[in-house]
C-alpha cells in the first residue's frame, strides 16, 4: 500500500532543507559503503552511487559518487517495479538486480533496494548500484573485453528478493556466490551494500519523524517539478538549432575496425532531444551501450554545461528526449555483449555531447578528455596467501581544457568520478610491484588552456603466472582538442618480457586481435607491463598561451622543450 500525496506547496526554505537532507543520506549510504566493502573498486574506487526514489520508482535523491549510474537510477527501479509490482515490497526485503537489458548499465553493477514502511505503508525506498568486482563469466573480473555475447559477461539476475523480512533468501544466495570467483570478496561487498540500506532507512524515518509522511512526500514532488522547471530554464538560454558531433570506438576487441557514434542535438525551446540514429549497428564485441547508458551519458554531460544548483533527481532530465535505434551501439539487443559500453563507450558519448553543446554554449563546454578508464583486470592464486584473487584496476586520464584553465591531470574519465587504487593497497593484496607512477611529459593536447597529462605506470610481475585482462580505448585515436587546440596522446598498454629488452604490444607478443582488449593472457614473474593513458585535448589557439605558462611547464616537466617550440612557437628566449 503506498503512501496517498498531497499538492500543496512547501516554502522555498524547507524545501532546500529537506532537499540537503536527502542528499545527505545518499551521501551517508556511501560514506557506510566505502567503510565496509572488502573490493579495492568500493573502498579506494568509489564505484557506486547511493539514492532514494518516490513510490513510482522516481530519483528523488542522490550523492556526488558516480554519474555512470544516473541512467540506470531513471530507469532501473521503474523496471524493477513493473515486474515484481510494488506489492511485492514487505518489510525487511531487499532486492537485488544486475539485467542490462532491464534497465541497468553493464552486468558488474547491481541494484539492491529496499522499501522504507512508515505507520504500515511504503513511502518510498532507498538504494544503490555498485560494481561488484567479480561475477563469473569468461574472464577474470568479469570483463569479457573478447567476448560476444552477454552469456560470457557473468551471472546476470533479473529483479530477485536476495533478504526476505530481514532473512537471507539462502538459495539465491548458493547460486549468486557458486558462480563469482572470488565469494568471500562478492559477500562482503554485497554485505556492504545491503547495510548502507539499513542506515539509510533509518535516516528516512528520522525524516518521516520530524516532518511527517505527507510534507516529505509533497516536497519531494515539488522537488522533481523544481528540477525540471530549472533544466528548462537553463535550455532555454540557449540558441535554437541542431547541433552534430561524432566520435568512435577505435575497435570491439574481436574486429579491428572502428564504431562510430552520431549526434544530432536539437535545441528547441526549453527542451533537448538527443538523437544517435545515425550510428553504426552494435558491434559484435562487448562495446555497445545499454540504452541507459546512452541516457545517462546525455544527462551528464547537459549536467557539465548547466548550472550546479539544480537538484539531481529525475525532474532534471524530463527536458531531455533520447532517440535510439534498437540493435545500434547506442542501444544493444539481446544477446549483444554491453560490459564495455559503460565504461569506455560512456565517456565518448558524454564528449560527444559536450562537443555538439558547443556550438550552442562554447563558452562552458571543455575540450575532450581521454576518455579511457584503461581498465586492467587480473586475477590468480595469491603465492603468499593460496587464496584465489581478482581486481578490477583503472587509471586516470588528462581532462580537456576550459576557456579558464588548464584541463586536469590524471582523473578518472568524468563519467565515472571513482578513484584509482593507491600504490600502497594495491602492492599489499595482489603479488605486483609498481615500478613506475608518473605524469607523462607531452601528451596533454596544446591550446591557449592545454589538457591534462596522462599517466605512465608499470606494474612488475611478482607471482609465477597471473591472468590479465584489458578493455582500453584511445590507443589509436585520441581526445580532440577544440577552437584551435590540439588532440592529446593516446593510451597504451604494453608487455616487457622477462630476458626483453624493449615493451612491446599484446598484439604482437600473444597474437590478440586488438591491442586494447584482451582476455585470459598469462603472465608470469619477472614480466613487466606498462599502462599508459590518454591525455586531454587543448582548448583554444596555442599561440595565445601566455608565455609564462609555457615556462613554467618546461620547468614542471610537464612540456619539453621541444615540444614548447614546436606547439607554442617558444625557443626559450622569451620572458
Amino acid at each position: 500500500m503506498v503512501t496517498t500525496q498531497r499538492t500543496e506547496q512547501i516554502d522555498p526554505v524547507t524545501l532546500a532543507v529537506i532537499n540537503n537532507a536527502f542528499v545527505n543520506v545518499c551521501r551517508e549510504m556511501g560514506t557506510a559503503m566505502m567503510r565496509t566493502s572488502y573490493s579495492p573498486i568500493f573502498n579506494e574506487g568509489l564505484d557506486f552511487s547511493c539514492m532514494m526514489f518516490n513510490t513510482r520508482g522516481d530519483l528523488i535523491g542522490q550523492a556526488e559518487f558516480c554519474p555512470t549510474m544516473l541512467g540506470s537510477c531513471q530507469y532501473a527501479m521503474k523496471w524493477m517495479l513493473d515486474e515484481v509490482g510494488i506489492d511485492a515490497f514487505k518489510p525487511g526485503d531487499v532486492y537485488i538486480h544486475n539485467d542490462p537489458y532491464r534497465g541497468q548499465n553493464h552486468m558488474p553493477e547491481h541494484l539492491v533496494v529496499k522499501a522504507v514502511f512508515h505507520e504500515g505503508k511504503i513511502w518510498g525506498f532507498v538504494g544503490n548500484v555498485a560494481h561488484v568486482g567479480e561475477i563469473g563469466g569468461m574472464a577474470p573480473g568479469s570483463f569479457a573485453a573478447d567476448g560476444t555475447e552477454v552469456y560470457q559477461e557473468g551471472l546476470r539476475l533479473p529483479p530477485l528478493k536476495i533478504i526476505a523480512g530481514g532473512e537471507y533468501v539462502k538459495d539465491i544466495w548458493r547460486v549468486v556466490l557458486a558462480n563469482h570467483r572470488t565469494p568471500k570478496t562478492s559477500w562482503g561487498d554485497y554485505h556492504a551494500m545491503i547495510g548502507s540500506l539499513k542506515i539509510a532507512e533509518d535516516r528516512v524515518l528520522e525524516l518521516l519523524a520530524k516532518y511527517g509522511a505527507e510534507t516529505l512526500t509533497a516536497a519531494s514532488d515539488q522537488l522533481l517539478d523544481y528540477s525540471e522547471r530549472f533544466m528548462r530554464a537553463e535550455i532555454a538560454e540557449m540558441p535554437d538549432g541542431v547541433y552534430y558531433a561524432q566520435d568512435c570506438m577505435e575497435d570491439d576487441g574481436i574486429t579491428n575496425r572502428p564504431y562510430w557514434m552520431r549526434l544530432r542535438l536539437t535545441i528547441r525551446g526549453d527542451e533537448a532531444i538527443c538523437d544517435w540514429t545515425d550510428s553504426d549497428d552494435q558491434a559484435k564485441g562487448p562495446i555497445n551501450a545499454t540504452f541507459v547508458v546512452t541516457a545517462a551519458a546525455c544527462y551528464s554531460g547537459f549536467l557539465h554545461v548547466v548550472s550546479n544548483d539544480i537538484p539531481i533527481n529525475s525532474g532534471a532530465y524530463r527536458p531531455i528526449r533520447l532517440v535510439t535505434r534498437p540493435g545500434s551501439l547506442m542501444n544493444v539487443k539481446h544477446p549483444g555483449p554491453s560490459v564495455g559500453g559503460n565504461t569506455e563507450t560512456h565517456p565518448h558519448i558524454q564528449n560527444v555531447v559536450v562537443r555538439a553543446l558547443a556550438g550552442a554554449v562554447p563558452e562552458r563546454v571543455a575540450a575532450s578528455e581521454g576518455a579511457s578508464s584503461c581498465n586492467f583486470l587480473f586475477g590468480g592464486f595469491h603465492p603468499e596467501y593460496g587464496d584465489y584473487y581478482t581486481n578490477y584496476h583503472i587509471e586516470g586520464s588528462g581532462w580537456g581544457g576550459t576557456i579558464a584553465h588548464d584541463g586536469n591531470n590524471v582523473l578518472c574519465p568524468n563519467n565515472g568520478n571513482c578513484r584509482n587504487t593507491p600504490v600502497e593497497i594495491l602492492e599489499t593484496k595482489y603479488p605486483f610491484i609498481v615500478e613506475e607512477y608518473r605524469l607523462r611529459p607531452d601528451s596533454a593536447g596544446a591550446g591557449r588552456w592545454r589538457g591534462g597529462l596522462a599517466s605512465s605506470r608499470v606494474f612488475r610481475v611478482t607471482a609465477p603466472e597471473i591472468t590479465v585482462n584489458a578493455l582500453f580505448d584511445r590507443t589509436k585515436t585520441h581526445g580532440p582538442g577544440i577552437f584551435g587546440g590540439t588532440e592529446g596522446a593516446s593510451s597504451g598498454i604494453f608487455i616487457k618480457r622477462k630476458g626483453d629488452d624493449q615493451f612491446r604490444r599484446f598484439s604482437e607478443v600473444f597474437g590478440t586481435v586488438s591491442d586494447s582488449k584482451f582476455t585470459r593472457v598469462a603472465v608470469t614473474e619477472g614480466d613487466l607491463i606498462r599502462l599508459q593513458s590518454a591525455g586531454g585535448g587543448g582548448f583554444g589557439d596555442p599561440g595565445e598561451r601566455p608565455r609564462e605558462l609555457v615556462v613554467d611547464d618546461i620547468l614542471q616537466g610537464f612540456v619539453s622543450a621541444d615540444a614548447a617550440r614546436e606547439l607554442y612557437g617558444y625557443d626559450g628566449e622569451e620572458g
